[in-house]
């Protein structure tokens, strides 16, 4: 459990918070490409870390994060207008460019300097594997573009999905990193999703894993094991790489899930979903699937971000399918079983009523880890770790190993990036 204090600290990101502020120092992916598809064209509203910010492409197609608000009088720049290299309010007609400069203010001869003294806040944008990624720590410290695997494979090797969920960002994180629900929460899917259906899935029928969960240079790796034949463990090793990424471990030869869970405010997460195979491209059996919203994706409400099944109906739970065991608690769907239970937790949940056991284990050293990192960075100034290329170039993995034999050091190639060689799966 957490006292309030400390609850507060892992949850709260606003700008000035040691959450905040930590989150700020990593990369941040926040859009599709696709969302701004066009020079000139409509400008986005987008909110990170409780800021509101707004993006755009100029006439010349080059990106831009800039505050939402015109500095002259408050005016939303949404309603601007995308022209001739910047964005100009409609309301007296101040531009600003991709950086935030005001580079026209019809009012004020151009000799009076006027322009020179106004600057929007903005925000480093940069365009790669789909996604549209910022950096919103300090300037002189930004690190390294992030190094996952995905980034650099064909875009028919990935698919990539995004919602929104009315929650805060922990509560997202700490269900990607609790292993021990599968067996219970997910035991339909696992019997019935095409992705998921394995070997693994059958062992995955022992329902009182053992975590062991080893620190890494990026984070923590989860080592849970559970039963297998006389004298062997099921391995299922998750990567967390800070500040807010899990990579699932496979089944077998379908493909490598991960998740990102973005911060939007206090109380709503984006939750990036991306499937990869790093040896060859997704199948039509895949791509179908998942854009019915099978494996680790969702159906949307068309338009937007809102999962289909959401509280406002109940999450279209069936009782009788949770009394015949086809969906565990009655929500169709591994994303939305998740997001269900996670969001029926509050906004932001008491984590000061809690009462943990040894299957938290990992929870509990996430928690550790970033509250460590952000009172370090608060008081000490003390740089993150997880900036670094390297500690991306992981991976998940599901084996089966002799009793005793530790699995962070046996299988240690398993869990790195090998280029060209599919992953280990059960």
């Amino acid at each position: 459990m957490l006292n309030s204090a400390d609850n507060d600290l892992i949850c709260r990101t606003g700008a000035g918070t040691a959450m905040g502020n930590f989150m700020r120092r990593y990369w941040v992916p926040f859009l599709y490409a696709s969302e701004l598809p066009e020079a000139d064209g409509t400008p986005l509203r987008v909110k990170l870390f409780c800021e509101r910010l707004l993006a755009f492409r100029d006439s010349t197609g080059t990106l831009g994060l800039i505050d939402e608000f015109c500095a002259h009088r408050g005016v939303s720049l949404w309603f601007g207008r995308n022209e001739e290299g910047g964005l100009r309010c409609p309301y007296h007609g101040w531009k600003y460019d991709t950086r935030g400069n005001c580079i026209e203010v019809p009012s004020e001869p151009a000799e009076s300097g006027f322009c020179a003294k106004v600057k929007l806040k903005s925000y480093p944008v940069v365009e790669k594997g789909g996604v549209i990624w910022t950096y919103m720590g300090p300037p002189e410290l930004q690190p390294p573009f992030p190094a996952f695997e995905w980034l650099d494979l064909p875009a028919s090797h990935r698919y990539l999905k995004k919602r929104h969920q009315e929650s805060n960002w922990m509560q997202a994180l700490e269900g990607g990193i609790d292993s021990s629900h599968v067996s219970w929460l997910h035991s339909g899917e696992l019997k019935s999703d095409p992705l998921h259906v394995s070997k693994g899935a059958v062992y995955q029928r022992d329902t009182t894993p053992k975590f062991e969960v080893v620190e890494s240079p990026g984070g923590l790796q989860i080592g849970v094991r559970r039963n297998a034949e006389v004298g062997h463990y099921y391995w299922r090793i998750t990567q967390f790489i800070l500040p807010w990424y899990t990579m699932i471990p496979p089944y077998g030869d379908n493909a490598l899930n991960g998740h990102a869970f973005v911060p939007i405010d206090d109380e709503t997460t984006i939750v990036w979903s991306f499937t990869y195979h790093p040896a060859r491209p997704l199948s039509e059996h895949e791509l179908a699937t998942m854009n019915k919203g099978g494996g680790m994706h969702v159906e949307l409400v068309p338009g937007t971000f809102r999962p289909v099944i959401n509280k406002d109906n109940d999450y279209l739970i069936d009782r009788q399918a949770q009394k015949e065991r086809r969906y565990y608690s009655g929500v169709a769907g591994i994303a939305m079983q998740d997001a269900s239970l996670q969001e029926s937790m509050g906004p932001i949940v008491d984590r000061s009523k809690e009462n943990l056991v040894s299957t938290d284990n990992a929870i509990i050293m996430a928690r550790a880890i970033l509250k460590r990192a952000a009172v370090a960075l608060r008081d000490k100034s003390v740089t993150p770790r997880g900036l670094e290329p390297e500690s991306h170039r992981v991976r998940s993995a599901s084996f089966v190993l002799p009793a005793g034999v530790p699995f962070a050091t046996e299988r240690a190639d398993d869990l790195r990036v090998r280029e060209g060689v599919a992953h280990t799966g059960i």
